[in-house]
């Protein structure tokens, strides 16, 4: 049976150590989704580094429209407004800081993460959280950019079998890896100021910065995959993650691929 862990404001901004991330939280026992709550405030106007946090959602969405569970005090729903004066082509960053910020977040409370193209965090080779970047564009310059997580704290085992079917098995919690609760105020906390440090030196270093550190924890690299949903399924072995996001993929009889989009399945 889980055990509901409330979060709290008041906890939450405690702990908080940037300046722009987080000066302005939304908590809400209950929304769609968190980014589909923020989208609404960033169209009134809301202010860069304005973070939306939910108990649970009904509604939410990972990459490709997929269905995330999102049972209410066990796990962390957030989402985060960016407003960065940047082209749409570059867009692909803000999915490498949200994928290394919950990755210090897990290392920070027990766990040993990896990175998944595109947007997922691993432990013990199972997937733990995801990150939904969405942006509004005027033309081609971005008007704002959402950042939205969800990550599995201590949801029990059971119920992301039964929720998820089959892909359950793909799927685990922190708590169910590391053999202790985790206290979803402390992981927020810890998730946001990672998040806030990640964006800083995007700002001061640049994309490439960014870049090496995520191919730092970059499970994919040299390894043989299947790749669908992107066209023709196809396999090959992967060759890297370049500026744009894309994975630099070698095929069988050659060719060279940049996937933007698709799931990948690790045949070796």
């Amino acid at each position: 049976m889980m055990t509901i862990d409330l979060l709290s404001l008041e906890a939450i901004r405690h702990g908080l150590t940037g300046r722009t991330v987080g000066a302005h939280i939304y908590l809400y026992g209950e929304v769609d989704s968190t980014n589909a709550k923020l989208r609404a405030l960033a169209r009134r106007g809301a202010a860069d580094g304005t973070v939306v946090l939910a108990e649970s959602q009904t509604a939410a969405r990972g990459r490709r429209g997929a269905a995330w569970f999102s049972p209410p005090g066990v796990n962390v729903y957030a989402s985060v407004l960016f407003r960065p004066a940047i082209a749409a082509r570059e867009l692909g960053v803000f999915t490498f800081v949200a994928s290394l910020a919950m990755a210090d977040a897990v290392k920070d409370h027990g766990g040993v993460p990896a990175i998944k193209w595109p947007n997922d965090v691993l432990v013990n080779g199972r997937k733990i959280g995801s990150a939904l970047v969405e942006a509004t564009l005027r033309g081609d310059a971005v008007d704002h950019v959402i950042v939205g997580i969800g990550v599995n704290l201590n949801v029990e085992p059971a119920d992301l079998r039964a929720a998820l079917g089959p892909a359950g098995r793909f799927a685990t919690s922190l708590a169910e890896e590391c053999g202790h609760s985790i206290d979803r105020n402390a992981f927020t906390v810890s998730y946001l100021n990672h998040l806030e440090r990640w964006v800083a030196t995007w700002r001061t270093e640049g994309a490439a910065e960014i870049l090496a550190a995520w191919r730092g924890r970059d499970i994919l690299t040299g390894r043989r995959v299947e790749i669908r949903g992107s066209g023709v399924p196809f396999e090959g072995r992967v060759l890297d993650v370049d500026a744009t996001g894309a994975l630099v993929v070698l095929d069988t009889l050659g060719g060279r691929h940049a996937v933007t989009a698709g799931d990948v399945r690790i045949l070796d």
